[in-house]
């Protein structure tokens, strides 16, 4: 069994994705090809967003707004603690100082509420300019984006959706992607919208801030090849890339109403033994991952293990929350409460999702965990 199975997956599109790989071949235009244009108009078009800028992956999707707004040294930039690294990495890279706010237990989301309460103390703190807010679609549910945004208007930061995880989600009828001044997602082949490689991609609504990203990705670019008007980066989408993700379109949707009916059955079969995950009212999820809380870390690792005896793969997003990470070695919280986070980290697993998962391969997962759990608290309690 697969954690993610793009095996099966590509069984699904093969035909389709050799022709546009052929074309490309054939044609020869690797960088900046008709592949590319057509799928920056179709992302476009799927967020409801005025521009997509196509690049190299989902980190440089997220580095390349914060450089435009000119992010650095003497600005905070507010990110969850409960996340992938890049999301506070490109902030660090910049020389802007990281603020971790804390996440929702039942979404794995940014607080709200938390984050209004770190931008007070920094506020009042002065030190800082409060420059951005980065939120993570967590798990493929989108965060409590319109409150976010509106709390970033209020104190006068660019928000940037980071919608990696959360591409194919909604809240109501807005996409994940359409959120903040821009939103950033990535291709890397596990996300719910994955190429054979690294990619990632950029929408904004901003005529001003799209052809700077244009810019930026290009090595600074101005209005000529050799002209360089910034500082940028070499951060292109390849054309073979652009192709996958155009024949995987076709089939994005169907999977993600699948991954959503999986998601519905196991919340059913698991209820009453695992903290199952939350989605809102309203809110739709790409379900990037199924993940569970366990009691604890050993009853975790107790289920993990019978699991594996049945050839059943897991995986822990994330082992710690990005505060205690050493890189962040000595993070000052001054009085953060970073407590959900910190608590999520040590129960949290994720179980095989993905749209080709069978009745037998979900009864197999669901009836271990079930077993697993009753021998673990039967054990636990005899002791």
């Amino acid at each position: 069994m697969e954690f993610i199975d793009l095996k099966k997956q590509y069984n699904d599109i093969a035909a389709g994705l050799g022709r546009r790989l052929g074309s490309v071949m054939s044609g020869t235009r690797f960088i900046f090809g008709e592949e590319t244009e057509e799928l920056e108009v179709r992302l476009a078009a799927y967020t409801g967003r005025k521009h997509c800028i196509s690049c190299s992956s989902g980190t440089d999707a997220l580095l390349m707004p914060l450089m435009a707004w000119q992010a650095g040294k003497g600005d905070a930039v507010f990110v969850p603690a409960f996340t992938f690294f890049a999301t506070a990495e490109v902030a660090s890279m910049l020389g802007a100082e990281v603020v971790f706010v804390d996440i929702e237990p039942g979404t794995f989301n940014m607080d709200p509420a938390k984050l209004r309460k770190a931008a007070e103390r920094v506020k009042a703190e002065g030190r800082l300019r409060l420059r951005a807010v980065i939120a993570a679609d967590i798990f493929g549910q989108p965060a409590r984006n319109p409150e976010i945004e509106g709390l970033a208007a209020e104190y006068g930061m660019f928000f940037l959706e980071d919608a990696a995880q959360g591409f194919g989600g909604r809240i109501g009828s807005r996409a994940a992607g359409s959120f903040g001044d821009a939103a950033a997602t990535s291709f890397f082949p596990a996300k719910p919208l994955g190429c054979y490689g690294d990619g990632g991609a950029v929408f904004t609504d901003s005529d001003e801030l799209a052809g700077l990203l244009r810019s930026i990705r290009v090595h600074g670019q101005g209005r000529e090849k050799y002209q360089n008007v910034r500082i940028g980066l070499n951060a292109r989408l390849d054309n073979m890339q652009a192709a996958v993700l155009l024949e995987k379109l076709t089939v994005f949707d169907k999977e993600t109403a699948a991954k959503n009916v999986i998601a519905e059955r196991y919340s059913a079969a698991l209820a009453g033994l695992l903290e199952t995950p939350a989605v809102l009212p309203g809110y739709y999820s790409s379900w990037a991952q199924y993940s569970l809380l366990a009691e604890g870390p050993e009853e975790r690792e107790f289920i993990i293990g019978r699991l594996k005896s049945q050839g059943v793969p897991t995986a822990i997003y994330y082992k710690a929350p990005l505060h205690e990470q050493p890189v962040y070695k000595g993070y000052d919280r001054r009085g953060d409460d970073l407590s959900a986070s910190e608590r999520i980290c040590k129960r949290v697993f994720s179980i095989p999702m993905h749209a080709y998962l069978s009745d037998a391969d979900i009864e197999l997962i669901t009836g271990t965990i079930a077993k697993a759990c009753a021998e673990y608290r039967g054990d636990a309690h005899s002791a």
